[in-house]
C-alpha cells in the first residue's frame, strides 16, 4: 500500500509517528498551517513557527525518508485578533518561495465572525495575487453547514480563484456535494472525535464518488490517529473495494492535486 498524508500537524507529533507513517507505505506529508493548542501573542511567534514548518520539520521528516511539505496562513482561531492577522499576512510573502510550500491554508472559519471573514478574504486575495493552491478549514459541529457556504461564497466571489486549486477540508455528509457540485475538492479527515471514522468515511466515498475527494488524518496534539489513512484503506478493502480503487483514492487524488503546485514532488 502507498498514500500521501495531505493533512497532518507534525510539529505535534513525536519522531516515532514519522516512521510509523513511512513504514505503512507513506510517500509524502503535508502540514497546514494551525493553531499551536494555545493563542499566540505577536508576528514574533508566527515567524518562528514558519521558520519550522519550511525548514526544521523537513530535515525530521527526512531522517524517515519522507518528503514533507507545507501550506501558511493565521489559523481562524486567532484571527479574531485583526492587527494580528494582518501583520502575519504581512509575513507570509517572504516564505512562499521556500522549496517546502504549497500554498495558503489552512484557512476558513472557526466561529463564522465578521473578523473572521474578512481575514479569510484578506488570505483569498493573497493566495490570488500569488498564484498559490488554498486549503481551507470548515467550522467543526452545528457551524459547518452555515460555515462552508460563506466559504463557497467568498471563494466563488472571487473570479482570480480556479475552483480546481482549492481543497475545502472537514467536509461531511452534508456538505460534501455542496463542495463538489461547486467544483471544489472535498477532504475528508478521519478524527476520533467531531470528524469521520473509517468506516463513515467510507460511506460518504460510497455515495459521493471518490473524484476529487482526498482523505486525510489531521492529526495534532489532541486525540487523533496518524495512521488513519491506512486504517481507512483497509476497511475500503474489507468492504470489497479493489486495490485500485484504493490507490487512486489515498495516492492518486492527492498526488493529482497538489502536483498543480510545481513544488510538489516525490521520487
Amino acid at each position: 500500500m502507498r498514500y500521501i498524508e495531505p493533512h497532518a500537524h507534525m510539529v505535534s507529533r513525536t519522531t516515532s509517528d514519522y516512521e510509523a507513517m513511512r513504514l505503512a507505505g507513506c510517500e509524502a506529508v503535508c502540514e497546514p498551517a494551525f493553531w499551536a493548542g494555545f493563542d499566540r501573542s505577536s508576528a514574533d511567534g508566527f515567524y518562528d513557527y514558519f521558520c519550522q514548518l519550511t525548514d526544521y520539520e523537513p530535515k525530521r521528516a527526512a531522517k524517515f525518508g519522507l518528503p514533507h511539505f507545507c501550506w501558511l496562513c493565521i489559523n481562524p482561531k486567532e484571527s479574531e485578533d485583526m492587527v494580528l492577522a494582518r501583520e502575519v499576512l504581512a509575513l507570509i510573502p517572504g516564505f512562499l518561495e521556500r522549496p517546502n510550500v504549497l500554498g495558503i491554508g489552512e484557512i476558513g472559519l472557526n466561529k463564522n465572525t465578521r473578523n473572521e471573514l474578512a481575514i479569510l478574504e484578506e488570505h483569498i486575495d493573497l493566495a490570488a495575487r500569488f498564484n498559490q493552491l488554498i486549503l481551507v478549514h470548515t467550522p467543526h459541529l452545528e457551524d459547518k453547514l452555515k460555515g462552508t457556504k460563506l466559504i463557497l461564497d467568498l471563494l466563488q466571489a472571487d473570479s482570480r480563484i480556479q475552483p480546481g486549486r482549492v481543497i475545502i477540508d472537514h467536509v461531511e455528509e452534508h456538505t460534501v456535494s455542496l463542495v463538489l457540485d461547486a467544483g471544489f475538492w472535498a477532504g475528508i479527515t478521519l478524527y476520533p472525535e467531531s470528524k469521520a471514522t473509517p468506516a463513515r468515511a467510507v460511506d460518504m466515498v460510497e455515495r459521493a464518488g471518490m473524484q476529487n475527494i482526498w482523505l486525510n488524518c489531521a492529526c495534532d496534539w489532541g486525540r487523533s490517529e496518524p495512521l488513519a489513512v491506512p486504517q481507512t484503506a483497509l476497511e475500503m478493502r474489507r468492504r470489497g473495494h479493489s486495490a485500485k480503487a484504493v490507490d487512486d483514492l489515498i495516492y492518486g487524488n492527492p498526488l493529482r492535486f497538489l502536483s498543480q503546485s510545481p513544488r510538489f514532488r516525490i521520487e
